[in-house]
């Protein structure tokens, strides 16, 4: 199905969000069809805290918060994200629902994501406030994992987004394809895609690749904060140098497959090996301008000047430590900066959104002063998932047309999916599945 039609009339979970605490709806778009058969989202009201009946009064996306907000922009920003919702590229929900519950979904139990909930950036209200329409869900594995912990971590991990998606069928739907986004929009779902977080998941093993893209995952990191065995990790000492030929053979295999190259965290040489080798556009799924930070981890200029030869794209992540200059803590205007620098270095074509809530370097709640569990910070402003529109405001403002707007939050990450898809099927009957093993190609090194 083209991705062509605005929300569609009288849909249950139609993309029309209502802004948190204005005294009145925001007027719908002409094209936007009224949602029928439930209740407006709000960033305000109750939430059951995990394990208990207690209700928990949140009040997440009102104005009094943020007064520089302009609410003519905020307004503008729910119209326009109304037919062409968030596409974000990082959610780490599951891994901490699993600390949380052990990946018990019981209803209520431990936590219940239609409601809000205080104890975390995520929840049906909130992405509906927000006016996410397709997220990422990451499939976190733990730093210290290796070989057959991180596969079997990485398993518990697809098997628990796909009982979510099953236990939430009014809110998501899986999506493992460009049209299948699409199509969830347009029957008021949050598409929901996999990604899995680093490449030490697969155990230096294609055929383990090719198991969990039969799974779902359409996307996966090659490193993340330590090195594989194949590819250098910016957070690392450097091993290879780049990638070895096992993995140049991982990225061809992920262009068979129609797996996006996660390049986030990778070195900088790694970045380079990969978008020269790469035939599908590759994606930083949470990822920062470095000439704005000087991190590792963070893309350089000369990486950003050529994701348009490769169709590539850069999803800049809300993570507090990678936005935060100076000693003053991150805050929306932050976000924006990289946006913007992103936007003037790579174009318009290249840039997109990772809100990474509910995950980044940490992987667990943090505790707050009382001992109760709470979220991780994120950026003043952008302190879950409702606060979108707000970002967007901001761009408005500094004078993003609609056209740019529309290809950050949607456009640009359909574009690359189907992009990988299309080189998948160009290259599919030329190429049979790899059968190469990291001791045969790369030898002493392994």
């Amino acid at each position: 199905m083209a991705d062509t039609a605005p929300v569609l009339q009288g849909s249950p979970r139609a993309f029309t969000p209502a802004p948190a605490s204005a005294p009145a709806p925001d007027p719908a778009p002409a094209t936007a069809g009224p949602a029928t058969g439930a209740e407006p989202a709000t960033g305000t009201g109750s939430a059951t805290g995990p394990g208990t009946g207690t209700a928990i009064e949140t009040d997440l996306t009102t104005e009094a918060d943020h007064p520089a907000a302009d609410p003519v922009s905020v307004t503008r920003a729910r119209q326009l994200l109304a037919v062409r919702p968030i596409a974000d590229g990082h959610n780490g929900i599951p891994w901490t629902l699993r600390q949380r519950s052990g990946h018990d979904l019981t209803p209520g139990r431990y936590y219940d994501l239609d409601l809000d909930d205080a104890t975390l950036h995520t929840s049906f209200p909130a992405l509906r406030a927000g006016g996410v329409g397709a997220q990422f869900w990451s499939v976190h594995v733990p730093t210290e994992a290796a070989g057959d912990r991180a596969l079997s971590a990485t398993l518990d991990q697809i098997d628990f987004v796909h009982t979510l998606v099953r236990a939430y069928p009014e809110s998501l739907r899986l999506a493992l394809t460009a049209d299948e986004i699409a199509d969830a929009r347009n029957r008021g779902r949050i598409a929901s895609l996999l990604g899995a977080a680093s490449g030490h998941a697969i155990d230096s093993s294609l055929g383990t690749l090719r198991g969990l893209h039969g799974l779902g995952v359409r996307a996966m990191a090659l490193t993340h904060d330590r090195s594989t065995p194949w590819a250098d990790s910016a957070l690392d000492e450097p091993r290879t140098g780049g990638l070895t030929l096992f993995g140049e053979e991982v990225i061809r295999e992920m262009n068979r497959l129609g797996m996006l190259i996660d390049l986030s965290m990778s070195s900088v040489d790694v970045m380079r090996h990969a978008l020269a080798l790469s035939k599908a556009p590759v994606l930083f799924s949470h990822s920062a301008a470095a000439s704005l930070t000087g991190r590792p981890g963070d893309v350089p200029d000369d990486i950003l000047e050529r994701l348009p030869v490769n169709g590539g794209l850069c999803m800049v992540t809300f993570e507090p430590e990678r936005m935060a200059r100076g000693a003053g803590p991150a805050t929306l205007s932050d976000v924006a900066d990289h946006l913007d620098h992103v936007r003037e270095v790579a174009g318009a074509s290249h840039v997109g959104l990772s809100g990474c809530y509910d995950g980044g370097p940490e992987s667990s709640p943090a505790a707050g002063e009382d001992g109760a569990d709470g979220p991780l910070p994120r950026p003043r402003g952008l302190e879950d998932a409702s606060r979108y529109p707000y970002l967007i405001a901001e761009l408005l403002d500094r004078g993003w047309s609609e056209t740019d707007i529309a290809k950050l939050t949607w456009e640009n990450t359909l574009r690359v999916l189907r992009g990988a898809e299309f080189t998948a099927r160009a290259g599919g009957q030329r190429r049979a599945p790899s059968m190469a093993t990291i001791g045969r190609l790369d030898g002493a090194r392994f």
